[in-house]
């Protein structure tokens, strides 16, 4: 039988993810009727009338701009931003560290090269592809870097069948300074054009989210989310030893090799699809441990839904602070979060001098 203390932390954690799963809705609901055409929450439920076949069928801007551009952006941004929060809380539990996000392994370095071979080589010599390139060859070799680096990654840390955190990233830091020196090579010889395109490309971008995108990126996505949320029991005891994990039962390298590789899969996608967006898997995670508790079971669905929060913040505000022009998500991402976060270091600093 539970106790009485089980019973209240059950009943806590229960309560933070319901808010933070309402913040969550709340900010969807107010990203679909802010941008640089105003549609208004009577507009949204008469379109959500129309598709459900309530209310008569009429095609007019409010539902084209709703349904083909802003509806699949919002859905796009949640994902990417569950992904990113969700990975950094999984791989910060892993190492034991508050500093570490999903680049430490490697990841955005390596999708940051495959980005730039496109950029540099598919766009000049096969002009003609260049905008089947940007949408769909773009995306596939970012991803395909960043599985690379992750691969060698791991090999490189695993010393007798066995992964080492210490050298895992020691192996992250030698990937990322070698994906820097190719990008800095490449970028040597690209032109001006080039240089622009891979600049806004490092910066991030939702805009180019679509139906189809979406399509590729949900089930990727929702297999590593629901992956890594699974890990949580295990990362709990992890937190007390590897030797005391594993005395206590828990297979303590295939839980190391799946929260990498699921990390690698959500924010190899995430990136391949959006460009780099910094800030969410480091700062979220840490905000929720912080806020509330240190209990996998918390820390990861919540770090999931607070990094959908915070993207789609961040998204409403690139959207609309030079409308009808857009600010670059990454940018935005850190400037939203960064105040919070010192802010809450600040204030976490003075409770322990008390």
């Amino acid at each position: 039988m539970p106790s009485v203390l089980t019973v209240r932390k059950s009943n806590s954690q229960t309560l933070t993810l319901s808010l933070l799963a309402a913040l969550l809705v709340g900010l969807l609901l107010c990203s679909l009727v802010v941008g640089a055409v105003s549609i208004t929450l009577a507009d949204v439920l008469r379109i959500i009338g129309q598709k459900l076949g309530v209310v008569a069928d009429t095609k007019d801007t409010a539902q084209i701009v709703l349904l083909s551009i802003r509806l699949p952006r919002l859905l796009f941004t949640v994902l990417i931003g569950a992904a990113l929060g969700l990975s950094g809380a999984a791989l910060q539990g892993l190492f034991r560290n508050p500093l570490v996000e999903p680049g430490i392994i490697g990841i955005s370095s390596g999708a940051a090269v495959g980005a730039i071979f496109v950029i540099m080589f598919v766009g000049t010599r096969f002009p003609q592809l260049a905008e089947w390139a940007q949408t769909w060859l773009l995306p596939l070799f970012s991803f395909l870097g960043g599985l690379a680096a992750t691969f060698f990654t791991l090999r490189i840390g695993q010393a007798e069948r066995r992964v080492h955190v210490t050298y895992l990233i020691l192996a992250g830091v030698a990937i990322s300074a070698l994906a820097a020196a190719i990008i800095g090579i490449a970028t040597f010889y690209a032109d001006d054009n080039q240089l622009r395109a891979y600049t806004f490309w490092t910066l991030g971008d939702l805009s180019a989210a679509t139906w189809d995108k979406l399509h590729v990126l949900t089930p990727l996505v929702g297999l590593a989310i629901i992956g890594l949320l699974a890990v949580a029991r295990p990362l709990n005891a992890i937190a007390l030893g590897e030797a005391e994990a594993y005395h206590s039962g828990v297979a303590v390298e295939r839980v190391k090799l799946i929260i990498v590789l699921l990390s690698a899969l959500a924010v190899g996608v995430s990136v391949a699809f959006s460009g780099i967006i910094g800030f969410v898997g480091l700062v979220v995670p840490h905000i929720i441990r912080v806020s509330f508790t240190s209990d996998q079971r918390l820390v990861l669905p919540a770090s999931a839904l607070g990094g959908a929060s915070l993207l789609l913040l961040a998204d409403m505000l690139a959207r609309t602070v030079v409308s009808p022009a857009e600010l670059p998500i990454g940018a935005i991402t850190a400037a939203v979060g960064a105040p919070f976060f010192i802010y809450l270091l600040r204030s976490t600093q003075k409770r322990q001098l008390i």
